[in-house]
């Protein structure tokens, strides 16, 4: 009875241990993936910022507040049309960033569309991909970083320079009660182009071209990622943008369209770091709770079972009769 017990532990034993690795380095990359219908919005603010009057002369003025209001979108139907073609897990988010000034009213808003692999965050280039109706061909990550990311540089998207520059990482920090990485990307002055929508009536990306006024851009782009989902529990963006020369400015050399320190804010913090730590949860059971528990269970359940084995192999205690005594 007890050799087949040990048999029977030795069975699990020799389970536990192997599904460990394959739960951490086979089912993980599997499982661990971004939900192709999934939607979220942010809510970031600029206070205290410059923004452009375009009624008054088109002259820049300290406002209280502007708002940006960010969305994305999972579209199920456009991310199944492409994983027909791709072989893998594809998510295509819908997004939009809207700015709105302290009156209420749109400042811009640009459209996007980001494609890419539900599991490594990286670009899948396809049909549709876009910023302001403009194709362009990512090279890098966007809005979300690699599920356990690494503690290195990586090449991260401009949406208003189109293009993708190094986002460094810059040392380990504590968010909330949260353990996160702090990178940090510096896009210098660059010329971009106008949004397709412009706040003024009859103004477009078209007419302001012909007056030879161009439109530049900086910022200084901040992220505390949480390393184990990749998700950003706070940003920051230290923001500039001026028009330059042309006969638009009136004979000034440039205009600030807008400058402020963009933060989230604080209602979106809070619920960005709760569903971060809910999340982590999860990550943490399928790449160490699990594959760990599982790997030391095998080894108790051996244990058991040589112990089990070592006995029913001992050989049985037997009895010595004592001689009875001589009598004459």
């Amino acid at each position: 009875m007890r050799r087949k017990t040990s048999l029977v532990l030795l069975a699990l034993a020799v389970f536990f241990a192997a599904l460990s690795p394959l739960l951490r380095w086979y089912a993980f990359p599997r499982l661990a993936k971004i939900p192709a219908n999934q939607y979220q919005d942010m809510v970031l603010e600029a206070k205290d910022a410059t923004l452009i009057d375009y009624n008054d002369g088109m002259k820049a003025k300290k406002v209280p507040k502007v708002t940006i209001v960010q969305t994305l979108k999972g579209n199920v139907e456009a991310s199944e049309k492409i994983e027909k073609t791709a072989g893998k897990d594809v998510v295509v988010w819908d997004g939009l960033s809207y700015v709105v000034g302290p009156d209420g009213k749109m400042v811009s808003k640009i459209p996007e569309r980001y494609i890419f692999d539900a599991h490594t965050q990286e670009p899948v280039h396809a049909t549709g991909e876009m910023v302001d109706g403009d194709p362009v061909k990512r090279e890098g990550i966007e809005f979300k970083f690699p599920f356990l990311t690494e503690k290195r540089d990586y090449e991260y998207f401009d949406a208003q320079a189109r293009t993708s520059a190094p986002i460094h990482y810059k040392g380990t920090q504590t968010f909330r009660g949260v353990d996160v990485y702090y990178f940090e990307q510096t896009i210098p002055w660059t010329k971009v182009p106008f949004p397709k929508t412009m706040p003024v009536q009859g103004i477009t990306p078209q007419s302001i071209a012909k007056t030879g006024t161009t439109r530049w851009y900086t910022t200084v782009r901040k992220f505390w990622v949480e390393p184990l989902t990749g998700a950003p529990v706070y940003g920051e963006e230290v923001h500039k943008e001026e028009l330059r020369g042309g006969t638009l400015l009136g004979g000034r050399d440039k205009v600030t369209v807008f400058a402020g320190d963009v933060k989230m804010r604080e209602d979106y913090i809070r619920h960005t770091v709760d569903l971060v730590k809910s999340n982590r949860t999860l990550v943490l059971l399928m790449t160490s709770y699990l594959p760990w528990g599982f790997l030391i269970l095998g080894l108790l359940l051996l244990a058991l079972s040589l112990w089990l084995e070592a006995r029913s192999r001992r050989p049985a205690a037997t009895k010595v009769e004592e001689p009875e005594p001589v009598t004459a």
